[in-house]
């Protein structure tokens, strides 16, 4: 096919198939990669892949297909003028999406893809409903990696995948959220600010559903496989037994990428899942040298090697009370048994060094 605009018509088509995605990557394979004979087949063709690939046929694949008016699926995909799409034969195409089995025909997307090295993205996925001491620790892991060119791949759900996104743009990381609805509805809404931060300056967001499809329950493991499959890592901060980060955990094996954890509180049931993943042979990651490890990463850490120097005996008495777990400014005076002024003005100066950070307005850490 010669004509770009009628090849993106056709993958424009399959996006409004919601199939096996699966199945849609081996049709796209049996026909060569060639978009308009995968999207033209027939019976014949079908029963063909069947027994090629061992694979079973959507029953309604035909009629679906038929259904579609090739040239309004493309006019509605791009009805939102900010919407682009990248296909299988594109160079923006991950390599690494490449290599899954399920690989998505094409993705739309909002934002900016160009300057990712996606040899260095990190995927982040965990608990929704995150403790305080999983976000802190994924913070301060991420933060070690400021101004790298690191990518921060997750799916801009609550929790895990919120801190995630936010970390990396604090520490001015690009990062790529995956979601699970057309590109024109921002789920959760309380995300707007997130969505809109990421799209103007600091990555993209991808999704491979049209515009104005809606955040399905069903669609949450098909975006989980995008998400894994964008990196050559994956890390897991808190996960149930039964959970989405336990399928993308499972995808991560699948996939033969990096599996990573960060063990947390025991008793925690967030956890039950991470020490499953560990005693099943998972990397654990207490730090940003076990992640760098893992991965076989050549990255200089944004740390203060020589953080006790010029410091004062109480600056580095508070820095020692913090240095363990994450603090609140009541616990540091309990622990200090200092006056409350000088604890406030001390931890002022250490924010100002970059020794320390608070999050939430809440806690301190290092």
């Amino acid at each position: 096919m010669k004509n770009t605009e009628e090849k993106i018509k056709y993958y424009c088509a399959f996006s409004y198939l919601f199939i096996n995605p699966l199945f849609k990557a081996k049709l796209f394979e049996y026909f060569d990669y060639d978009i308009k004979r995968a999207f033209q087949s027939d019976k014949k063709d079908l029963d063909r892949i069947k027994e090629c690939y061992n694979i079973s046929i959507p029953k309604d694949f035909l009629s679906k297909k038929g259904s579609l008016n090739i040239e309004q699926c493309y006019r509605e995909a791009f009805l939102d003028k900010e919407v682009k799409i990248i296909t299988y034969e594109d160079n923006l195409y991950p390599q690494l999406l490449k290599q899954i089995p399920d690989f998505p025909l094409s993705l739309y997307y909002k934002g900016n893809l160009d300057n990712i090295d996606y040899n260095f993205n990190l995927s982040i996925v965990g608990s929704r409903k995150a403790s305080n001491t999983a976000r802190i620790a994924l913070d301060g892991l991420i933060s070690d990696f400021k101004n790298s060119n690191i990518t921060i791949v997750s799916g801009l759900a609550y929790g895990i995948d919120t801190q995630a996104h936010k970390s990396a743009i604090e520490n001015n990381l690009k990062t790529i959220a995956v979601v699970g609805s057309g590109l024109d509805i921002i789920y959760p809404k309380q995300n707007k600010d997130l969505f809109d931060k990421i799209k103007e300056d600091s990555g993209a967001i991808l999704s491979e559903y049209p515009l104005k499809t809606k955040p399905l329950a069903q669609n949450f493991p098909q975006r989980n496989r995008i998400v894994v499959g964008l990196s050559k890592g994956v890390l897991v901060a808190e996960a149930q037994i039964k959970s989405g980060a336990m399928i993308s955990a499972n995808l991560t094996l699948d996939y033969n990428r990096e599996l990573m954890c960060i063990p947390g509180n025991i008793l925690n049931p967030n956890t039950q899942g991470i020490y499953y993943l560990i005693k099943n042979g998972a990397g654990i990651v207490t730090n940003s040298k076990d992640l760098l490890n893992q991965m076989d990463w050549d990255i200089i850490l944004n740390k203060e090697e020589n953080r006790q120097l010029n410091l004062s005996d109480f600056q580095k008495k508070i820095l020692d009370i913090i240095s363990v777990e994450p603090k609140t400014f009541d616990e540091i005076i309990l622990t200090a048994k200092a006056d409350i002024a000088k604890t406030m003005v001390t931890l002022t100066e250490l924010e100002l060094k970059n020794l320390i950070k608070q999050h939430s307005n809440k806690y301190y850490k290092i």
